[in-house]
């Protein structure tokens, strides 16, 4: 089910899912203007199509004891394709690192990286990125605060 074949209904039931994924069906329904039947009927046809790929828990990372994001960038020494699932299975084995995107640019990868603190961060340095084959060089920046967080894609 590509993008362009969600209809109206589809996009209400994306938008309220994203916002609050435990609603009702009765109030899943009510929101995107079905009775519950269909409404669930199409929530299933839209994690059938992967469009809907799960469901979580938004938790604050500081009340969990991770106040600390990084973002690093990182330059591989040659831009292979092995090189690059060399380093993008690596990256999805360590729990520290929560997004990783890979770049166009001047970086190869930008990371996002959660710790308690500065000493588990140069933990993860020394133990994990700098041992990785194949990096040229990490470049670390520390967020001094967070502007904006949404998990919620602009669908409508």
């Amino acid at each position: 089910m590509p993008k362009d074949s969600l209809d109206e209904i589809d996009r209400r039931l994306l938008v309220a899912l994203q916002e609050d994924a435990r609603l009702t069906s009765d109030e899943l329904g009510r929101r995107a203007g079905l009775s519950p039947s269909p409404c669930a009927r199409r929530v299933r046809n839209l994690e059938a199509a992967g469009i809907i790929k799960g469901y979580v828990a938004v938790v604050d990372q500081a009340k969990v004891g991770l106040p600390i994001s990084v973002f690093v960038s990182i330059k591989l020494e040659r831009q292979r394709e092995e090189e690059l699932d060399r380093f993008a299975l690596a990256v999805a084995r360590w729990s520290e690192v929560v997004d990783c995107y890979l770049m166009t640019g001047q970086r190869d990868y930008l990371l996002r990286v959660v710790v308690k603190d500065l000493p588990a961060y140069e933990t993860f340095l020394k133990q994990k990125l700098t041992r990785l084959e194949g990096v040229a060089s990490i470049e670390s920046s520390f967020a001094l605060g967070q502007v904006k967080q949404s998990t919620v894609l602009p669908v409508v």
